[in-house]
């Protein structure tokens, strides 16, 4: 049976992905702090023998008895209001971190796949962005402790390639929703379904003209699998390059939810991109990928799960 670890098990896409694992016949360690992540992400797998969950800060030392194959790095803040919370565990867990489960792979002779962002283009010159794209990033913005620890990890990652002969795989992520997205964590698919269910204004931010591209969570963990079943070395951009504005998100919420809802404008974040959207040209020729559910799809499901959460007393 291989054996991966998933740092940031217990987040949104990281516990996703731990189940992904377990499904293919995989036993699972999943190592996460809890700053961020919530242990009923992980219920499906409780009393699994296969599954093991290790509450650790992976800016401290990681090590692990027994033979590895993968190590999965998804340990970090990873929403806005997130990340300008927490800014220097951001920074830490972007170098530390990566640092040391880049040492554990190393010393395990495992694959290594890095989660990094689309943030690592900032606010884009380049449309749709490819993998090529060196970004447009302001470092000492609020927002530059996410995008440069990003950056600083995946060069941390490919020189231990260049220096050690580690496999290594980077997964850049576009906007992704799907069930256990926090409903706090201030992205933007949250807030809306948050404020149409609550029958409170939909916040949009600036004129509502920028443009994200959003994936639903279980394309995104297929292509992160695919990524990870690959002979790729480097970064790949795994994301729907379906684009829409901020604006059309929000009336879509609105449609799925049947809320009536307004919706209001309030004042842009500094450096918010104006666009965002995936090449998805490299996953598409190297691992047969692209997304299959649709926005509205997702929402739906998304938006589903949040109304159950509710029920539960888990809003």
């Amino acid at each position: 049976m291989a054996r991966a670890v998933v740092t940031g098990g217990a987040g949104f896409l990281g516990s996703h992905l731990c189940e992904g694992l377990r499904a293919r016949g995989w036993e699972v360690v999943a190592i996460d702090s809890l700053l961020t992540g919530r242990s009923e992400n992980l219920e499906s797998l409780e009393g699994d023998p296969a599954f093991e969950f290790i509450q650790h800060d992976v800016t401290e030392y990681v090590s692990l008895d027994g033979p590895v194959d993968a190590v999965l790095h998804f340990a970090s803040p990873a929403s806005p209001r997130d990340y300008l919370e927490y800014p220097i565990k951001t920074l830490k867990v972007g170098s530390l971190g990566t640092h040391n489960t880049l040492g554990l792979a190393k010393d395990k002779g495992a694959r290594y796949l890095l989660a990094s962002t689309s943030e690592i283009y900032g606010d884009p010159l380049v449309h749709p962005q490819p993998e090529s794209y060196w970004g447009n990033v302001n470092p000492i913005g609020p927002r530059g402790v996410y995008d440069e620890a990003k950056r600083f990890a995946e060069a941390m990652a490919l020189a231990y390639h260049r220096a050690h002969g580690l496999d290594v795989k980077i997964v850049r992520i576009f906007n992704t929703h799907g069930p256990r997205l926090r409903s706090g964590d201030g992205r933007v698919v949250s807030n809306f379904l948050n404020q149409a269910i609550d029958g409170k204004p939909l916040s949009v931010y600036g004129d509502g003209k920028q443009t994200r591209s959003f994936c639903y969570v279980a394309d995104e963990v297929r292509g992160i699998l695919g990524l990870l079943d690959s002979s790729w070395t480097g970064p790949m951009n795994i994301g729907n390059p379906d684009e829409f504005t901020v604006l059309e998100l929000a009336e879509l919420v609105l449609e799925v939810t049947g809320s009536t809802s307004e919706i209001t404008f309030e004042a842009l974040p500094v450096d918010d991109p104006v666009r965002r959207r995936p090449d998805i040209s490299l996953a598409r020729r190297e691992l047969g990928w692209r997304p299959e559910v649709d926005l509205r799809e997702g929402l739906a499901l998304t938006y589903d799960w949040y109304r159950r959460e509710r029920d539960r007393g888990r809003a």
